[in-house]
């Protein structure tokens, strides 16, 4: 009877210990999901260039939210039902400059491959350092080098106009920092996409109150996640410098917990 008992209690520890390096293994895989970048560009393009009804019709019914936001948010050209809209958008992309951002977004972002897999390597960590966080359906559009990354409605929209490179002439003529071009290139729109992502999830609180301190520190954090998530030190600073110490000090607290951090 003894012996009994004693070969349950050992298969009990072998079971156990199968289900706890299960446990870990599952816990140790990537999410299973892939980011696929929605070409909503495109079908603007076709619009822009060369005045085709079929690709505005699409972008109304196919497109809805990132048409109005595109319009109304992006462009600040009207309500996209007004009357002339679509006449508005189409002769406001007439202005040479812009036509030139129309053919060279096109021309540098034909295949867009590399940015899905940075996309989805990077969400894939995110989503492990903050599992609650749901993640975004990202499209490109094309803007009028207003705003470089747009969120709303659990979307995320790029705008390729605004990362065709450092030295890209419009930059240079309407006196873009040397700073500023800097991070309008193809490299940054991972790490923009993540940073303006959450921002939108973790706001910072009474921003219009805030001092300049708490606004460094805020975004600062934003950032230390992002790298984090991409695995390489994309964003470097003061503040991003003693966090990361502190994170080295405090392993076991959360990236949701980190977030709320206040200065110091």
């Amino acid at each position: 009877m003894r012996r009994t008992y004693v070969i349950v209690l050992m298969m009990l520890m072998v079971l156990a210990g199968c289900q706890w390096q299960s446990k870990k293994a599952v816990d140790e895989q990537q999410p299973d999901f892939d980011v696929s970048i929605v070409r909503y560009d495109r079908i603007e393009n076709l619009y822009l260039t060369l005045a085709d009804f079929a690709a505005l019709h699409q972008m109304r019914t196919d497109y809805p939210v990132q048409t109005r936001t595109l319009i109304e948010n992006v462009l600040q050209l009207g309500q996209v039902n007004a009357p002339d809209i679509n006449t508005r958008f189409l002769m406001y992309f007439q202005d040479s400059t812009l036509q030139a951002l129309v053919a060279d977004v096109e021309r540098q972002y034909e295949d867009v491959d590399d940015l899905n897999a940075q996309l989805t390597a990077a969400f894939r960590h995110l989503t492990k350092l903050l599992p609650d966080i749901k993640v975004p359906q990202v499209y490109t559009q094309i803007g009028s080098l207003d705003q470089s990354i747009v969120v709303t409605d659990s979307m995320l929209g790029i705008s390729l106009d605004k990362y065709l490179g450092a030295d890209y002439p419009a930059y240079l003529h309407y006196d873009y920092t040397e700073r500023q071009r800097k991070m309008m290139t193809r490299e940054y729109i991972v790490p923009d996409c993540l940073s303006f992502y959450l921002l939108s999830l973790f706001p910072l609180a009474d921003a219009d109150q805030a001092t300049e301190v708490q606004r460094h520190w805020h975004m600062s954090k934003i950032q230390m996640v992002v790298n984090s998530a991409i695995g390489q030190k994309v964003f470097s600073g003061e503040y991003i410098d003693k966090l990361e110490s502190y994170r080295k000090s405090h392993p076991q607290m959360s990236t949701a917990r980190l977030l709320m951090l206040e200065p110091f």
